[in-house]
């Protein structure tokens, strides 16, 4: 007997190879697994996004389902800014004293900043960030070497002051009214373009800007008499643009924008970049940095350049604009929504 215990107890240590048996395993491991790899890894992942409004929006599903399409088992927690600079720093408290997070996403300038502000000890993604240099969220377009880096939505391709003129004809765009927020970094970078773009076009930029969005109606209304307005990617005009379309359309004064949704939504046109593919390419960096053991800061902030022509139809009738054969060639229509 007492040779059998011994003879059970030797099986049993060499079947203790650390392995689940199932023959399964996942790409990182479990974390705390203790080099165990048959349990797919959970990660806990914050968002915090500076307001609701749809290129935003796209921008947090892209980056949610291009984890899900790798697999990548993920507990979110999810804090809207609505717009205010004080919330953004709350937000970003909460998340520094949260010792579980693996890694905070920050969607838009003002949330981002606050987040790099208040958080070096886990790895800091931006997304829809313009220019993350100039907002101090990174010294350079190169690796950071810190904790921090994600993608940006600076689009020098778009081309809108020319985008306008192809459509309206050249002769009738001369002056183009630019709204935008006091606040937004992200702002201030896309008028320094238009500007550099317009002047050899012969345009000149008439610019409004505004507070916050109590401000909106008399930041649109300061735009009188231009032959066009441009709406970047600033969130608080954006979250707004039914109301400086409502404008444009009284006084026939057409609005181009710089994002797909806000076209949707009544503008006529754009030349802008996918925003739900923005998304998902910081997926891929989430997957780099939590999966593959990628350090954030060799990871160099990524500009993504894929631009597309989108127009709406029915939005330029509203403004008595006729859309040139050869645009409507290139572009993808869509319909007002609502």
């Amino acid at each position: 007997m007492a040779l059998i215990a011994v003879a059970a107890l030797a099986l049993a240590g060499c079947g203790d190879n650390g392995s689940s048996g199932d023959g399964s395993s996942t790409p990182g491991g479990s974390k705390g697994s203790g080099g165990q790899e048959s349990k797919a890894a959970s990660y806990n992942i914050a968002i915090t996004q500076y307001l609701a409004h749809p290129s935003l929006d796209l921008i947090t599903q892209g980056f949610k389902d291009g984890l899900a399409e790798k697999n990548v088992e993920v507990d979110y927690t999810y804090d809207d800014a609505q717009g205010d600079q004080a919330n953004t720093a709350t937000i970003a408290g909460k998340y520094a004293a949260d010792s579980s997070l693996d890694l905070v996403l920050a969607v838009a300038t003002p949330s981002a900043q606050a987040v790099v502000n208040q958080i070096a000890d886990r790895p800091v993604l931006f997304a829809g960030v313009t220019d993350p240099v100039e907002a101090g969220l990174v010294p350079s377009w190169d690796p950071s070497g810190t904790n921090v880096t994600g993608t940006s939505d600076l689009n020098p391709e778009g081309f809108p002051a020319a985008l306008m003129q192809e459509i309206l004809g050249a002769d009738k765009v001369k002056t183009v009214g630019y709204l935008y927020s006091l606040g937004e970094k992200n702002s201030v970078v896309q008028l320094d373009l238009l500007k550099a773009e317009a002047e050899p076009l012969g345009i000149t930029v008439k610019e409004s800007g505004i507070a916050n969005s109590s401000e909106l109606t008399a930041g649109v209304q300061a735009l009188d008499g231009v032959d066009a307005i441009y709406v970047g990617t600033d969130n608080t005009v954006v979250e707004g643009i039914e109301q400086v379309v409502a404008f444009g359309e009284e006084k026939q004064i057409p609005v181009f924008v710089a994002d797909a949704s806000s076209v949707e939504r009544g503008a006529i046109a754009t030349r802008g970049i996918d925003y739900y593919e923005l998304g998902k390419r910081t997926a891929d960096q989430a997957y780099e940095i939590l999966v593959n053991g990628a350090d954030p800061g060799g990871i160099a902030p990524l500009q993504v350049t894929d631009t597309e022509i989108v127009v709406n139809v029915g939005a330029a009738e509203a403004f008595g604009v006729t859309i040139p054969a050869a645009v409507l060639e290139e572009a993808t229509q869509v319909e007002t929504s609502g």
